[in-house]
C-alpha cells in the first residue's frame, strides 16, 4: 500500500465532517463519493489479501468486506458530526456501538464471519501509522516507554493474580486476566490462552472484558488528561500504557493532539515488544504451578511466534518516511496514508463489536471476574499515570 501510494497514486481524502441536515448532503456530493468508491477499492484489495491467510473464500471476502465498509462509513459519518466532535466522541466509539447493535439485531451471518479480521485490519493501519512517526521521537520515547512498560508490565500483573485468587477466580482465568491488563489486552490474552493451553470460552470473556472496559477509558481519559493539564507526552504515555487495546489506544491518542498520539503508540508498542517474552515466561510460571519439580528452557521458537511482528512493520515506515522519502512527497501522501489507516481501524473496530458477545459477561463466575478486571485497570491507572509523569514529564 505505501509503495503504490509512493509511486504517484496520490488521491484527496474524503470528507465526514457536518454541522446540520443541510450540510450532511456535502458528505455524498459526487466527488466525495468518488474519493469513498477509491477508498472502498482499496480496502476490499486488503480484505481479498487477507484470504491468502485465511483461506477464506473470495466471494464471502467481498461480500464481508463490503457490508463492514459501508457500517464503517456510517460511523464516521456520526463522528463528523460537529456536536459529537466537540464531545471528543470518535469514529471508533461509534464503529464499535454499531457493530455491537448489529450483532444483537442480525447475528453474525456465515457470509460475514471470514471477514472479521480485526487483528489483521488493526496491524495494517498500525503499519501506515508508522509513516506518520518520526524515527527521531521514536528513538527519544522508545527508551522511556520500554522502561515504562517493564514496570507496569511487572507491577500490575501480579496485582492482578493477586487480586485473582484472593477472590478464588481459577488459576486459568486469572493468568488470562491479568495478561490482558498488564500487557496489551486482547493480543496479550490470545498469547497467554496459547502458552497456557487455555479455555477458548474463557479467552472469549477476557477478549469481550478488554473490548468493553476500553470504550469508557477512550471517552474519559482525554477528559481526565485535559481537566489535570498532564502534557502531551504525560498523556500519551498514560494513556499508551493504561488501555488495552491497540486501536483504542490509536483512537484515545489521536484526541489529545498528534504529539501524544505518537507517544501513546511508542508506549503501546513497547509493551508489545515484550508480548513474546511475556509468554514465554507465562507459559514457564503456569508449568511451575502446575508442576513445581520440572525444569525448563528458553524455548526461542516460541518467543519468536509470540512476537508481534507489525512492530516491524511499523518501524520500518517509520524510517523510510524519516530519511528515504523526500518531505515533498511525504506531505503529498499523508492525507490519503491517515484516511486508509483511519478506514482500516473503523472496519477493525465494526468486526470487534460485531465479535463481542455482552451475555457472556453475565455468566461467568457470578461477576468476580469482571470485577477482579475493573479493579485492577483501576490500580493500572493510577500507577501508570505516576510512571508516565515521572518519565515522561521533561519530554
Amino acid at each position: 500500500l505505501i509503495a503504490t501510494v509512493l509511486a504517484g497514486a496520490h488521491f484527496s481524502a474524503p470528507s465526514y465532517a457536518w454541522s446540520s441536515a443541510r450540510a450532511l448532503a456535502d458528505v455524498f456530493t459526487i466527488h466525495n463519493v468518488q474519493l469513498l468508491l477509491v477508498l472502498y477499492a482499496v480496502v476490499l484489495l486488503v480484505g481479498v489479501v487477507s484470504t491468502l491467510v485465511t483461506h477464506a473464500r473470495i466471494s464471502k471476502v467481498i461480500a464481508g468486506v463490503t457490508f463492514l465498509f459501508i457500517v464503517s462509513v456510517v460511523a464516521q459519518v456520526l463522528a463528523g458530526n460537529s456536536v459529537f466532535k466537540s464531545a471528543g466522541l470518535e469514529y471508533v466509539i461509534f464503529a464499535l456501538l454499531l457493530g455491537i447493535l448489529l450483532r444483537l439485531v442480525i447475528g453474525v451471518p456465515d457470509w460475514l464471519r471470514d471477514s472479521l479480521q480485526s487483528e489483521f485490519f488493526i496491524k495494517t493501519g498500525l503499519v501506515l501509522l508508522g509513516t506518520s512517526v518520526i524515527f527521531g521521537d521514536v528513538i527519544k520515547a522508545g527508551s522511556l516507554g520500554l522502561v515504562q512498560a517493564l514496570l507496569v508490565v511487572i507491577v500490575v500483573w501480579y496485582f492482578c493474580f493477586w487480586l485473582s485468587r484472593k477472590l478464588k477466580i481459577d488459576q486459568e482465568l486469572a493468568v488470562m486476566i491479568s495478561s490482558a491488563v498488564s500487557i496489551c489486552g486482547v493480543s496479550a490474552a490470545i498469547a497467554t490462552c496459547g502458552a497456557i493451553q487455555g479455555d477458548g470460552k474463557k479467552l472469549s470473556y477476557v477478549v469481550s472484558l478488554v473490548l468493553i472496559i476500553a470504550l469508557p477509558m477512550m471517552i474519559l481519559m482525554p477528559l481526565a488528561a485535559t481537566q489535570l493539564g498532564l502534557s502531551p507526552a504525560v498523556a500519551g504515555a498514560w494513556v499508551g500504557g493504561t488501555i488495552d487495546t491497540t486501536g483504542a489506544v490509536v483512537a484515545t491518542g489521536s484526541q489529545l493532539g498528534k504529539a501524544a498520539l505518537d507517544v501513546s503508540t511508542i508506549v503501546k508498542l513497547s509493551q508489545n515488544v515484550l508480548l513474546g517474552i511475556a509468554a514465554v515466561g507465562i507459559s514457564f510460571f503456569w508449568m511451575t504451578r502446575r508442576d513445581g519439580t520440572q525444569q525448563t528452557k528458553p524455548n526461542w521458537q516460541l518467543i519468536w511466534e509470540r512476537f508481534p511482528k507489525f512492530v516491524f512493520g511499523f518501524i520500518i515506515a517509520s524510517l523510510l518516511f524519516s530519511f528515504v522519502i523526500t518531505s515533498e512527497v511525504v506531505a503529498s501522501s499523508k492525507d490519503f496514508i491517515k484516511a486508509l489507516q483511519t478506514a482500516l481501524f473503523a472496519l477493525a473496530f465494526v468486526s470487534i463489536g460485531l465479535e463481542t458477545d455482552l451475555s457472556v459477561l453475565v455468566k461467568t463466575g457470578n461477576g468476580k471476574p469482571a470485577l477482579v478486571f475493573v479493579v485492577a485497570q483501576a490500580f493500572n491507572v493510577v500507577f501508570t499515570l505516576a510512571v508516565a509523569y515521572f518519565l515522561f514529564a521533561g519530554v
